[in-house]
């Protein structure tokens, strides 16, 4: 899973990689248009035709469909929950908060209808996981509900992670078989997350997913067993073959857990459950 710091990200933006910025103009007419939307969305609501509503949603998908390419630029064209390119499936946009009905964990409310056109609850997902998740949005036991009429999403206690919630990113970590897991000192809460959003987007279902994700890790593996070896025979200094290595090395795996790289929290990981403060300062 990526940070994607979407709160602080608009699509006027001049320094995202390929992307080519809005005008101030066009945003506008695009927050302009999800209002108009939203206003005749809150009339169907009122009349009670939930079918014209859901369908009014559908009609007009191309909406968000136009900050497809700015969600993709944000991660490097990966998808936000697997990290993934082309192995979990083209990217569709995906609704965190479900548009046309809520699943929970004992029954089905009404969706967020009101966030279909909010770029706030767009996420960049590959389709395994997306169709799997569908309207799935469980919500711990106690936890407000926010709805039209009294909104609260912000005070809300999901179960599924939210990539642009950096506290929920640290909480998914992987391990040498290709798995995502819970990170380390975990609460029971926040496991049950984990654990939730793994199986409700097939973040371990999916075989190349998981494969792609063992080579990863493999990969960084065999770089720090170099490292720890070519640093023990420069330590002492002369050895200018090996404090070359040294310096290869590093440029790798400094490359590797970059936020644009492919599975970089799975290289990251690596690290990290090696114990090496030295090593940690290289994802740092």
């Amino acid at each position: 899973m990526i940070w994607i710091d979407l709160e602080n990200r608009l699509p006027t933006d001049t320094d995202i990689p390929k992307w080519t910025p809005w005008t101030d103009v066009e945003w506008q007419a695009w927050l302009a248009e999800s209002d108009r939307l939203v206003a005749e969305l809150a009339k169907l609501q009122a009349a009670g035709d939930i079918t014209a509503r859901n369908e009014f949603i559908d009609a007009n998908s191309g909406h968000w469909g136009k900050l497809k390419p700015w969600l993709m630029a944000l991660s490097a064209g990966k998808c936000w929950f697997s990290e993934a390119r082309d192995i979990y499936s083209h990217l569709d946009v995906e609704h965190f908060r479900p548009k046309k009905e809520a699943k929970r964990i004992d029954d089905t409310e009404d969706g967020y209808w009101w966030l279909a056109f909010d770029y706030m609850n767009f996420r960049a997902c590959g389709n395994v996981g997306n169709r799997k998740k569908g309207g799935w949005f469980p919500l711990q036991a106690g936890s407000y509900c926010s709805s039209y009429t009294h909104r609260c999403e912000e005070s809300e206690t999901p179960y599924l992670l939210d990539p642009i919630d950096s506290d929920d990113v640290n909480l998914l970590a992987f391990d040498n078989e290709g798995n995502a897991i819970p990170a380390p000192n975990t609460s029971p809460w926040e496991k049950s997350r984990v654990d939730e959003t793994i199986r409700r987007l097939k973040l371990n279902e999916h075989e190349a997913l998981s494969e792609e994700r063992r080579k990863v890790w493999n990969k960084v593996n065999r770089a720090i067993e170099q490292y720890k070896k070519a640093k023990s025979r420069c330590s002492d200094g002369g050895n200018p073959a090996a404090k070359r290595q040294l310096h290869d090395i590093v440029v790798n795996i400094k490359a590797w857990t970059q936020r644009d790289a492919e599975l970089s929290a799975v290289a990251k990981w690596c690290v990290l459950f090696r114990n090496d403060s030295q090593l940690a300062k290289l994802v740092s």
